[in-house]
């Protein structure tokens, strides 16, 4: 072999290494550069959404996980990310020192500030607090324990001072506000009066109002104030949200078959308002078990889950359910399979 040969395949050689390692730089440079990127990007999404001090209420539901949490602060306007608040908490591993309870939190709030708030359960006190699946009498309980008087609650749960109000505007006149109230917490100062709270509820009311909500429950041939009375008959039998839509099936399918609802609670509802102990064959319009049709009105307050299983429900060919002992809700088509799944699974909330 002559040597200029020779020379230029080594040449050829070291030619490949110094690409190869170039190449591997660029690479190293790159990963380097994208980590940077995201770090600050990180950093900068720990920062405090804006300027506004506005205080917002915000529950956190026992066993909620961090990412439940980090979505509802999004939701709520109060963080710029829900990834970065989520990245903080596991970087930090605080996922199990979490709090539940109602926090006040506001968009000039880093994350870091509002996670040690959570870790150390600095939970709000001057709260009115509607739950879900309230009847109206025990909303008005809940405005007396928050240290308003009985005149002023009466005074301010009287519907015709409200009658403005976007979220109302499919209730019937003569209806009153079951059903209406949406279950939040609100701050109380002490300017605050029960209308104002009833008010921000009908806000939050309205803001699950969507005119989506409202085409599709018009698509099921409904009208507003029949979706909700079947949405609150849907959140006082059932609470796993994943449930709803085919409860809500049920109820619809049975409706438009002109079968009775059956639902226990409708007839509790009915004899609580009669003053009696809760009972399933107290006779009262609610009781659908004994009348077909949909009750007078709501039997109690909607969260945004039962507004959209009836909006959308299930396509199912069930006909009835039962709520275990076990907290699983068990469907049926027939009605012996759904008394052997009572008989299987409903021994003591069944006997109760």
């Amino acid at each position: 072999m002559k040597p200029g040969k020779k020379f230029s395949n080594r040449g050829g050689v070291k030619h490949g290494l110094s690409a190869f390692t170039i190449a591997v730089a660029v690479i190293v440079v790159l990963l380097i550069g994208s980590a940077l990127i995201v770090r600050k990007a990180y950093q900068d999404n720990l920062k405090p959404l804006s300027f506004d001090t506005k205080v917002h209420a915000i529950t956190i539901e026992p066993g909620s996980t961090t990412a439940v949490i980090a979505d509802t602060l999004k939701a709520k306007g109060l963080i710029k990310s829900d990834w970065a608040f989520e990245w903080y908490v596991r970087n930090h591993e605080l996922r199990d020192q979490l709090k539940a309870g109602t926090y006040l939190f506001s968009a000039s709030q880093s994350v870091p500030d509002m996670v040690n708030v959570i870790v150390e359960g600095k939970v709000a006190t001057d709260l009115v607090t509607i739950l879900p699946a309230q009847r109206i009498d025990q909303i008005k309980d809940s405005f007396l324990e928050a240290g308003f008087s009985k005149a002023e609650v009466d005074a301010a749960f009287k519907p015709g001072q409200y009658s403005d109000h976007p979220a109302l505007r499919d209730k019937p006149e003569e209806a009153n506000l079951e059903g209406y109230l949406y279950p939040e917490s609100f701050q109380k100062t002490g300017d605050t009066k029960p209308s104002d709270v009833i008010r921000l509820s009908l806000d939050e009311m309205n803001l699950r109002l969507t005119p989506e909500i409202r085409q599709a429950v018009s698509k099921q041939g409904l009208t507003l104030h029949q979706a909700i009375i079947i949405a609150s008959i849907t959140e006082k039998e059932v609470d796993n949200p994943s449930d709803k839509p085919q409860v809500a099936q049920v109820f619809l399918k049975r409706y438009r078959s002109d079968m009775p609802l059956g639902s226990d609670v409708t007839a509790f509802y009915g004899a609580i308002l009669a003053g009696r102990e809760p009972s399933v064959i107290f006779d009262s319009q609610y009781n659908t078990r004994l009348h077909k049709g949909l009750p007078p009105g709501p039997i109690s307050n909607v969260s945004d889950s039962s507004l959209a299983a009836v909006a959308f429900p299930a396509e199912t060919d069930w006909l009835y359910f039962v709520a275990g002992d076990d907290g699983k809700t068990y469907f049926s088509k027939t009605l012996a399979e759904h008394e052997a799944l009572t008989a299987a699974h409903c021994k003591r909330l069944c006997a109760e």
